[in-house]
């Protein structure tokens, strides 16, 4: 096995990365149980994690012990999906692109990770602009500054914490995935301190009554039955296709992982141990805000800004930066990177995907607020996302039903002929399975009569994918 793959995919002794696509060495195995668990935390503590979770809350009509228990429910299924879809990735240490070669076929894989790599792209400019807006805060915090002349919406100190941050992702990216790591080793616990200490602050000032007040604030009056049960359901379908983008590409990280157990570990602390304790700290949070500023607020720096605290300003400022950047490379910078690299296998390297990335970062952060935040491109890119759900599951199928949890590594990096090459490279099985599946998922995004299943419509376009791909399979299309 290992004359062929680096026959095919050689590896580069001056890129940390090595071959973006090989699989990991035993060496390479690095991450425990904190590593992956960093992933979720990670995932979840943006500015969006945290105003995503803080609304649901508020916005579904529900009690606060009904939102939370959705939340932890949701947590639970998404541990169950990825402990799935990281399996294979644990076992024989190929990405996401690689895996979905052998059920897609190894020209057909290029598909579903280049729309996994264009919808990375595009949220990993938009989350440089978000984490630079941190940056331009702890600018102003610190000098007073404010104001001024104005270029696509952003100001001398916007852009210059823009293209600060824009090469702070470089410099992490280009030390490699060990840096990778250390990042989001250090961000995940540094955040929640953080938010622990605005809790605090919080207790102090509603004089010891931020928990009484949280459990009448939230409380729902005028709730049924029936509408508790509903508002369960839409913040489990909105959780889910919240983490959906890290389900399917999970490979990508589990490879790294030193085994199963710690994988499975990693997630369980991540998923539904994590979001208990993120939920709890932002019900306390936003409860907390509530009382003492009289607003139902579910955006930090806000919250930040009413305390009146320079220092917590400035230490908020470093942790909302550290808390988005973890997020963009746990969410947006590997799966496209990796999306990339397998257009062109063994010829595009870790750094050459890298900075292919960052230049359309820096296009579409650079023109977020002036131009492509107004004329509606979010749902082009959700258009994108929504075709990914079928993939997910012709993915689990495949790989559990079909071929038992057994793979042949040489078959998947052999690009010309093998198991996986299908006569002409794609799977057409899997392909009809994948877009008849899509039809769905995409009608959910732009046919307004399926709005109401546009918060778990992942699930069932994955159910979906996997069913017609199973059916088809087995008649031998």
């Amino acid at each position: 096995m290992e004359t062929t793959i680096t026959t095919l995919e050689s590896k580069s002794s001056t890129d940390p990365g090595g071959d973006t696509l090989n699989p990991v060495t035993p060496e390479e195995k690095t991450w425990g149980a904190f590593a992956i668990f960093n992933i979720w935390a990670n995932d979840v503590q943006s500015l969006f994690g945290y105003s995503l979770v803080a609304s649901l809350f508020i916005s579904y009509g529900v009690g606060g012990w009904t939102a939370f228990a959705a939340l932890i429910a949701a947590g639970l299924f998404v541990m169950w999906m990825v402990n799935l879809s990281g399996a294979p990735g644990e076992k024989y240490g190929i990405p996401y692109p690689v895996l979905a070669r052998a059920s897609m076929g190894t020209a057909g894989s290029k598909l579903p990770a280049i729309l996994r790599a264009a919808v990375a792209v595009f949220w990993y400019g938009v989350q440089v602009y978000f984490a630079s807006t941190a940056l331009s805060l702890l600018i102003r915090s610190i000098t007073g500054i404010s104001g001024g002349a104005e270029v696509l919406g952003l100001t001398g100190i916007d852009w210059s914490a823009f293209v600060l941050v824009w090469v702070f992702h470089i410099a992490i990216f280009w030390r490699g995935m060990d840096w990778v790591e250390k990042f989001l080793n250090i961000a995940g616990p540094f955040v929640y301190l953080v938010m622990i200490g605005l809790v605090i602050v919080l207790w102090q000032r509603s004089d010891g009554q931020l928990l009484s007040a949280t459990a009448t604030i939230f409380a729902n009056p005028e709730g049924t039955f029936s509408s508790e049960v509903k508002g369960f359901i839409a913040i489990f379908g909105t959780m889910v296709a919240y983490f959906s983008a890290v389900m399917i590409n999970f490979s990508d990280f589990s490879r790294y992982s030193k085994s199963k157990a710690s994988m499975k570990t990693g997630n369980l602390a991540g998923l539904p141990l994590n979001m208990i304790l993120f939920s709890a700290l932002a019900l306390l949070t936003t409860g907390g805000a509530a009382v003492v500023f009289g607003e139902e607020i579910i955006n930090p720096t806000e919250i930040v800004e009413k305390t009146d605290s320079v220092l917590l300003g400035i230490i908020a400022a470093i942790t909302f930066f550290a808390a988005t950047v973890g997020i963009n490379l746990v969410a947006n910078f590997i799966p496209a990177v990796n999306g990339i690299a397998n257009l062109a296998p063994g010829k595009i390297s870790f750094r050459q995907a890298g900075l292919a990335t960052s230049v359309f970062a820096l296009v579409i952060g650079g023109l977020w607020t002036a131009v492509i935040s107004n004329i509606g491109i979010a749902g082009f890119v959700n258009t994108l996302g929504a075709t990914l759900a079928p993939v997910f599951g012709i993915m689990i199928v495949d790989y559990y039903l079909i071929r038992k949890q057994q793979l042949n590594c040489d078959d998947l990096y052999n690009m010309n002929q093998g198991e996986y090459h299908y006569g002409n490279g794609w799977n057409d099985a899997a392909l009809l399975a994948f877009g008849a599946a899509s039809v769905f998922s995409v009608a959910t995004v732009w046919v307004p009569a399926l709005g109401i299943l546009s918060g778990y419509a992942w699930i069932i376009g994955a159910v979906l994918g996997g069913i017609i791909y199973s059916a088809m399979a087995k008649k031998g299309v």
